[in-house]
C-alpha cells in the first residue's frame, strides 16, 4: 500500500517561474528521499501558500519525510506548516487514473 503526504504552509514567495528556478536543486534532492515515488508541487501566490502532494512507499517513509521537511521549513523561517498522511485506496484511485504505480 502507498501513502500520500499532503503538506502546505504560508510563504511569501517566490512563485511561478521564480519558484521553479529557485528550488530546482531542492526538487532534485527530494528524488533521493527514502520511499519517495513522486511529488506534485503546489502553489497559490494570491493566498501566499505553497506545498506539495507526495506519494511514498510506506507510512514510515512519509512520516520520516514530514519530520525532516518540517524541520527544514522551520529553518527557513516557515512557521505555519500543515502535514497529513493518508492511506491510498488503490482500487478506487486506479478507476480514476491516479498515477500510483
Amino acid at each position: 500500500m502507498n501513502y500520500l503526504l499532503q503538506v502546505d504552509f504560508t510563504m511569501d514567495g517566490p512563485f511561478g517561474e521564480e519558484m521553479s528556478e529557485a528550488f530546482v536543486d531542492l526538487a532534485k534532492s527530494i528524488n533521493e528521499e527514502s520511499g519517495m515515488i513522486w511529488k506534485i508541487w503546489t502553489e497559490n501566490a494570491a493566498a501566499k501558500e505553497a506545498g506539495g502532494i507526495y506519494l511514498f512507499e510506506t507510512k514510515t517513509d512519509a512520516e520520516n519525510y514530514l519530520i525532516m521537511h518540517s524541520e527544514r521549513l522551520t529553518s527557513f523561517g516557515v512557521t505555519d506548516i500543515r502535514g497529513k498522511i493518508f492511506e491510498v485506496n488503490e482500487a478506487l484511485s486506479t478507476i480514476n487514473h491516479a498515477p500510483i504505480k
